[in-house]
């Protein structure tokens, strides 16, 4: 099995508390009709503070798509390599030591990617091999684990990366005035997170396995969630329905995925989620049937750093992984995303 012997989350330097990016909101977009409803979908979110790729003052002269790209890849660059040598660190390895890095990121645009463009700096091989995914937003933490697992599943003796980046705050578009872009304003924040796993063959003594994995790509919901690309960027594609697709779907997944390792929900003592809002971990707890804790973790992500689209997931795994679980305990890590979809990954500590 994959074991995942480090995670290591980055937060921007620049903190600030979910009323004072309400105002700096307000004060870029200029939509002062909207200014109540905006508040009150601030407040609604259940997000205290946020952290930001840049100071909030700077927001206000991003005035198009370019300088906000430019903005991600310069911050990017920054954040993700100080994701992935402090992953290494906390593992005990040297990034001549890593085989293969994945990467992913939904908030901005890089040719070359983000892991290309740390590859040199922070000293990866030459020859290491690298697979940059785009375009799975939230769900790509989890499904990012899975895919590497599967790699490692080939390559036992090797040591795989993944890298996430995240800037959302950078998304932001002034003229957009739907009540997407307010919910999105509400929500995301801004973050990196690098997680080094190992082949069987390089199995620790203790730690976390990945067991396995299934994915879910769901019918008829391609307008769920995502991105509209324009010129002014990147605009924000998202369902009031999303809520309404979980109960609709997740619970059979779960169970499903579960019971095929022989496993039914209430074996599972860990739940790494992706903190997806709270419409959406309401729905998760009630279409699980989960005990009022189950999500302590991901509720408290996400009031103390809102929903880091794929990073979210990761953070809540570190969180997880600081609890200490016993040996033989069973979690299950789970995102949803664009497409509209779900990845379900089953981990076992030992």
């Amino acid at each position: 099995m994959t074991s995942i012997i480090a995670v290591q989350p980055v937060l921007p330097e620049h903190r600030y508390q979910q009323d004072e990016i309400t105002e700096a909101f307000l004060d870029v977009v200029g939509d002062w009709p909207a200014a109540e409803r905006v508040r009150r979908l601030h407040v609604n979110s259940k997000v205290q503070t946020r952290h930001l790729a840049l100071p909030i003052e700077d927001y206000a002269g991003l005035r198009d798509f370019g300088a906000a790209n430019d903005a991600f890849i310069e911050q990017a660059t920054l954040l993700g390599a100080q994701a992935v040598t402090g992953a290494l660190a906390q593992a005990g390895l040297q990034p001549s030591d890593v085989d293969v890095i994945f990467s992913t990121t939904v908030t901005g645009l890089a040719v070359p990617s983000i892991e290309a463009r740390i590859a040199e700096h922070i000293g990866l091989r030459p020859d290491v091999k690298r697979v940059p995914m785009f375009g799975l937003g939230c769900v790509a933490g989890a499904a990012g684990i899975a895919r590497l697992h599967e790699y490692l599943r080939g390559a036992p003796t090797e040591v795989g990366v993944l890298l996430s980046v995240e800037l959302c705050s950078l998304t932001m578009r002034r003229n957009d005035r739907t009540n997407a872009n307010f919910v999105a304003s509400s929500l995301f924040g801004d973050a990196a997170t690098a997680v080094v796993a190992v082949g069987s063959d390089r199995r620790p003594p203790s730690g976390v396995e990945v067991i396995d994995s299934r994915s879910h790509l769901y019918p008829d919901s391609l307008r769920a969630m995502g991105w509209d690309v324009s010129a002014d960027g990147l605009g924000i594609v998202l369902d009031p329905a999303v809520p309404s697709i979980v109960r609709r779907y997740l619970g059979e997944d779960v169970r499903g995925f579960l019971g095929g390792h022989g496993l039914d929900v209430a074996d599972i003592t860990h739940w790494v989620c992706h903190p997806g809002g709270p419409k959406v971990i309401v729905a998760i707890e009630e279409t699980l049937e989960l005990p009022p804790d189950a999500l302590e973790l991901t509720w408290r992500s996400l009031a103390a750093v809102g929903n880091l689209s794929s990073s979210s997931v990761l953070h809540v795994l570190r969180d997880t992984i600081d609890k200490y679980p016993p040996s033989g305990a069973a979690g299950l890590l789970m995102a949803m995303g664009p497409g509209f979809c779900a990845e379900l990954v089953l981990l076992r500590w030992h």
